[in-house]
């Protein structure tokens, strides 16, 4: 069987999600040191997630969606992703409440931020011309 790019990417979300589900049931401390771990460096796992996010935009365009259906998408993770930490933002709007007051908000998320403004206005570019 061959797989496309879109299928290869959902099957690695298929068995990264499997993995670590099953990790959590049976030992949750272990997923939590692999956590610490990859986010002890914050540059480096921006970096990461730069690249992965650059590698699977780059085959979902190369598969035929557009940046509006992806944007689409990225509404229905933001949706699940809020199901999800919406127990725990108490303690990460502390923290960004921390930055904010000294005065580092745009310094420490200025990556997040300039792709999602390349994203944006890319969607907006393909939306309106």
């Amino acid at each position: 069987m061959t797989f496309t790019s879109i299928e290869i990417i959902a099957l690695v979300v298929i068995i990264v999600a499997t993995v670590k589900m099953l990790i959590l049931l049976v030992n949750p401390g272990v997923w939590m040191n692999f956590a610490k771990s990859f986010y002890k460096k914050p540059a480096l796992a921006q970096l990461v997630g730069l690249i992965l996010a650059a590698v699977v935009l780059y085959y979902l365009i190369g598969a035929g969606m557009t940046i509006v259906e992806i944007l689409a998408v990225t509404a229905f993770v933001m949706a699940l992703l809020l199901i999800g930490l919406a127990p725990y933002v108490g303690d990460f709007i502390k923290k960004i409440e921390g930055a904010i007051k000294r005065g580092r908000i745009w310094e420490e998320s200025w990556l997040y931020t300039l792709v999602w403004i390349v994203l944006l206005a890319w969607a907006l570019k393909e939306l309106f011309m």
